[in-house]
């Protein structure tokens, strides 16, 4: 029995496919194929059951994956343990962020955490939360920055900061001539939606309680998964959108005239960096929080009343 083929079987428990399991392995799938049926036969039992699709594990197979991670966490912890001693900070870390947060918090920070742990490897993913939960699940993910709470037991959430909700507001729209709205202001008939799947939508449809409305669903015929393009639409056209406050810095003078605030306390979005429960790469991660939060802007870290909106 190696920690490799732990490793092996883990996988292919999560994705309960040979091929994909392979992948994430960065094998041959003949090669994982024949190590897990070389620790099958040591073991004398059966792990997984081929003759159906997906591949599933078996009863005894379902003990032996979770000791298996328990060894595989086990060892990553010794790892651990050995760069506290020698006190460096390298490794890898895979993060997913979602797609209405990462070009407007990415550009904050990166560079600088690049410049001074440049021991330590970052691959990012733009992905939705329903695509980050399921990878930090699998283990293909270390750290999930998204809106929150997720209300999953099995994941561990470290809040990061709250975002204010900020109205975009077409100059040819009646609520352009109030200084200060409430969501109950927002007329749904002139509102552009992010796509199903971002979690932006949801919140937008929460803070408006738009899910109450039955004729809703007339509305929604166009939908997109860019800030960019519902900013755009704003612009030339006519209507109204929800922003995060990340993505109004940047703003000329002209487009910062369009933004209207809600009054106090404002809507807001919890933003959190999220992992799984054991996950044993804490100090990789506590540095990527504070590298995160030491270079917030002071916009978003003022104090202000805010109300969150969950997803």
């Amino acid at each position: 029995m190696t920690l490799t083929q732990l490793e092996y079987i883990v996988a292919l428990d999560s994705f309960r496919h040979f091929g994909k399991a392979a992948a994430h392995c960065h094998i041959a799938q003949p090669s994982l194929s024949l190590q897990v049926q070389k620790l099958e036969e040591e073991l004398k039992t059966t792990i997984f059951s081929r003759n159906i699709k997906p591949v599933t594990t078996t009863e005894t197979g379902a003990i032996i994956i979770e000791q298996a991670k328990k060894i595989l966490a086990e060892t990553a912890m010794v790892a651990q343990l050995i760069q506290q001693q020698k006190n460096s900070l390298e490794g890898h870390l895979k993060i997913g962020i979602i797609p209405t947060l990462a070009p407007y918090l990415l550009p904050l920070f990166l560079m600088s955490f690049i410049k001074k742990y440049p021991a330590v490897k970052l691959s990012i993913s733009e992905l939705t939360t329903e695509k980050i939960i399921k990878r930090l699940n699998n283990g293909s993910l270390d750290i999930g920055i998204l809106a929150t709470p997720l209300a999953r037991a099995e994941l561990r959430e470290e809040v990061l900061f709250n975002e204010e909700f900020v109205a975009y507001v077409s100059k040819r729209e009646k609520m352009f001539t109030k200084k200060y709205i409430l969501p109950s202001d927002i007329d749904p008939n002139r509102l552009w939606l992010a796509e199903e799947g971002h979690c932006l939508r949801s919140q937008t449809l929460n803070l408006c309680e738009l899910q109450k409305n039955s004729t809703i669903e007339k509305h929604l015929e166009y939908e997109t998964g860019s800030i960019e393009t519902l900013k755009n639409f704003v612009e030339k056209n006519e209507g109204i959108t929800l922003l995060p406050e990340l993505a109004t810095l940047d703003m000329s003078a002209a487009k910062k005239a369009m933004l209207r605030y809600f009054k106090s306390p404002a809507p807001a979005r919890e933003i959190s960096m999220v992992t799984i429960k054991g996950f044993v790469k804490t100090r990789l991660s506590s540095i990527l929080k504070s590298g995160i939060i030491e270079n917030l802007p002071e916009e978003i870290t003022r104090k202000k009343k805010l109300q969150r909106v969950d997803i």
